[in-house]
């Protein structure tokens, strides 16, 4: 595996260890900020909102300029955007801490892209172990994330959450550096001349409406019902250390099987994958909907954990066939706002879910967009596609 794909899985681990860090906080943040309780999830939703809108105009630019030029100005809009957050904090100011949520949120955007930029660099035989090694980076940021979100609240007196800004510089830092090192792929257009299809020619390929529909709903539906755990199992009594264990395991349960999932697809292609990862998904509700002991929490978050990483590295691999080089900014990026559009969809919708419809039939609910991706998985029938996977 060439060393290239070893410094991205750092590198994911090092944000990735940031982003979780984000998740312990920001919440918390904003409940300190915020005058009005409506307010409170501002800065996490403008963090997917930064997502978003980096998705599509960062996989442009780096077509055009580089993978490495790209990744840098992405890490340097997060290092502005930490800076940002910190003025915030110091200031009281919801609204700066805000924006500069926005800006890491478009350096999160911007990384996501990490798995792609190691496909650049394997073979075909490859690219299933290479995307489960980038994604294998995060099972060290589900250890350390938490961690370091309680380590550095004694760093600084007065404020507990600024240490956790200057811990997320630090991450920050090191993956800037690291990067600039990497030997990554030069510009499309240095290398590969030729015309591109548009958009809609591009979405007449079954296989690509497939490739998307999987990554954007398994994303979706790990989002809502992850977000929506932790307000179920409070409503049922659960202490704050059980809902955090429970997290814990559905991060390692998203990771961990990374380190095989490659060669899961290699040896039995990226449909079946995605198709084993909707069956999963589909047990998770299953367990969710029969109990709501801390054991149905903690196997139901698991399974989801476990389904989310078999379709979205599944659909990972399965959009590789869907594009020639040259258009692989265009097709990754609209994948890539697909998919974190959904996330912020499902995370949204989360908190209103369980009010609204109760722990049992938001699971219910978020089943039939699984069995639309599994009938589509199924029905699948482009032979060419077929073929190319197996070489």
């Amino acid at each position: 595996m060439p060393i290239t794909v070893w410094g991205l899985a750092i590198a994911q681990a090092l944000l990735a260890t940031g982003n979780i860090l984000l998740v312990a906080v920001t919440a918390l943040i904003g409940k300190q900020l915020a005058s009005h309780s409506a307010l409170i999830t501002l800065p996490v939703a403008l963090q997917y909102l930064g997502m978003i809108i980096a998705t599509l105009p960062a996989a442009l630019l780096m077509q055009k300029m580089g993978r490495k030029f790209g990744f840098i100005v992405g890490n340097c809009i997060g290092l502005f955007g930490i800076w940002v957050a910190l003025q915030g904090l110091e200031a009281s100011s919801l609204m700066h801490f805000a924006s500069g949520s926005f800006l890491i949120g478009m350096a999160i955007g911007t990384a996501q892209q990490y798995r792609f930029a190691a496909l650049d660099v394997c073979s075909v035989k490859q690219r299933p172990r290479a995307i489960s090694m980038v994604m294998a980076g995060d099972i060290l940021a589900a250890i350390l994330g938490p961690n370091l979100a309680i380590w550095s609240r004694q760093w600084f007196d007065g404020n507990p959450f600024v240490g956790a800004f200057y811990g997320l510089f630090i991450l920050y830092t090191l993956a800037l550096v690291l990067i600039a090192s990497l030997p990554l792929a030069a510009p499309i257009k240095n290398t590969v001349k030729q015309t591109t299809r548009s958009y809609r020619e591009l979405f007449k390929q079954p296989l690509l409406i497939a490739a998307m529909a999987s990554g954007a709903i398994g994303y979706a539906v790990m989002v809502l019902l992850m977000t929506a755990t932790p307000i179920a199992m409070q409503h049922d009594g659960f202490p704050f250390n059980n809902i955090v264990w429970v997290i814990q395991w559905h991060v390692l349960g998203m990771y961990v099987p990374s380190f095989f999932t490659g060669n899961l697809i290699r040896r039995f292609s990226s449909r079946t994958v995605i198709l084993w990862g909707c069956i999963v998904l589909a047990l998770c509700v299953l367990v969710n909907v029969l109990g709501s002991s801390y054991w149905h929490y903690l196997v139901g978050l698991l399974l989801l954990g476990v389904g989310w990483n078999f379709t979205f590295i599944g659909a990972t691999h399965l959009l590789t066939f869907t594009y020639e080089p040259a258009e692989q900014g265009k097709v990754q990026g609209i994948n890539e706002f697909m998919v974190f559009t959904a996330a912020a969809l499902g995370s949204l919708l989360a908190g209103v879910g369980v009010d609204k419809l109760g722990w049992t039939w938001l699971n219910l609910a978020s089943l039939p967009p699984v069995i639309i991706v599994a009938w589509g998985i199924v029905r699948l029938a482009d032979q060419r596609a077929r073929i190319r996977e197996k070489k």
